[in-house]
């Protein structure tokens, strides 16, 4: 079992930043890869940002916006937002994936982006 806890969501204005944080424990031996998904309000749930190994994935729209990394030390891996547009809000979901098992999701932080 993996066990994913996030933190760092809240209420941030257009243009400002965020950092999400996702701290994995358990049996993280066997995680290749994680990430970070996003559903906004009537919407399926798309990717944002995955680490496998070295390589990193982001989606076109937060190119240059977000950017993700780890920390092996902490099982930690981090989601820094900037220039925080309206339409990135949304439940932000760590994700988790092995090779053995179903991905495992955390719980969910909520970032919302208004004036």
């Amino acid at each position: 079992q993996v066990q994913l806890v996030e933190s760092g969501g809240g209420l941030v204005q257009p243009g400002g930043s965020l950092r999400l944080s996702c701290a994995a424990s358990g049996s993280i031996l066997r995680i290749y890869s994680m990430g970070w998904y996003r559903q906004a309000p009537g919407k399926q749930r798309e990717l944002v940002a995955t680490i496998t190994g070295g390589a990193i994935r982001y989606a076109d729209s937060v190119k240059g916006r977000f950017t993700i990394s780890g920390d092996n030390a902490e099982n930690t891996v981090y989601l820094q937002m900037n220039s925080l547009k309206p339409e990135d809000t949304a439940v932000y979901y760590c994700n988790a994936e092995t090779y053995i098992t179903a991905p495992y999701w955390g719980q969910g932080t909520q970032v919302t982006v208004s004036s």
